[in-house]
């Protein structure tokens, strides 16, 4: 089976609907103060409407409160909500929505406890570790540091780019992968070459 393919930090119409005609199985939208690929709840509405059918839409979070998310869910119709912070698997629960955990990848990161612990997670997407940044780093980690044998599906995430992810996805065989500056020409702007390069290289291993 193909290795699914999502492209974050979505904050353009135009690079949505490229990435979905070019194949992408998700499109992730990042609410969080902090990130350079932040947008507001009405802007991802407006996208996540225009989108054409099975186009997985994923919103992102850190360590935001339960009313943040249940505003975000009221305004914009997401299907999986990705918690990149420091929450419990009774906080991601409460929502009604499928979720991914993020884990930042460290070589003392149990991914094992991590899968046990987050045992109703749809995935865990699996991430560099950079201090006192939240994904889009561009950086990778370890991929031998994937186990062979998780629980939950694995997506493979951090700095992926068309160049390595053929080999990424040879060594970790992952169920998805996520991409966010690895197909960038700018914070928050998608080159539209980079990311059908990525898509199709991805869909190909």
């Amino acid at each position: 089976m193909a290795v699914r393919v999502k492209i974050c930090g979505i904050t353009r119409l135009e690079d949505a609907l490229f990435a979905a005609n070019a194949g992408a199985d998700a499109l992730g939208f990042v609410f969080y103060d902090k990130s350079p690929r932040r947008i507001d709840a009405d802007q991802a509405a407006c996208i996540c409407r225009a989108l054409p059918p099975f186009i997985t839409r994923v919103g992102l979070f850190v360590n935001a409160s339960a009313d943040e998310v249940h505003s975000v869910l009221q305004r914009v119709p997401l299907d999986v909500l990705q918690f990149h912070g420091d929450e419990t698997p009774a906080y991601c629960a409460q929502f009604g929505k499928s979720y991914l955990k993020a884990v930042r990848v460290t070589a003392a990161t149990d991914l094992l406890k991590y899968a046990a612990d987050f045992e109703a997670a749809c995935g865990l997407l699996l991430d560099a570790y950079v201090p006192g940044v939240r994904g889009g780093t561009g950086v990778t980690f370890d991929w031998k540091l994937v186990p062979k044998q998780c629980p939950q599906p694995v997506i493979l995430s951090g700095g992926l780019t068309p160049e390595n992810v053929n080999d990424a996805i040879r060594q970790t065989r992952p169920w998805a992968v996520d991409v966010s500056s690895g197909v960038e020409s700018a914070r928050g702007i998608k080159d539209m070459h980079k990311v059908a390069q990525f898509i199709a290289n991805a869909k190909a291993s």
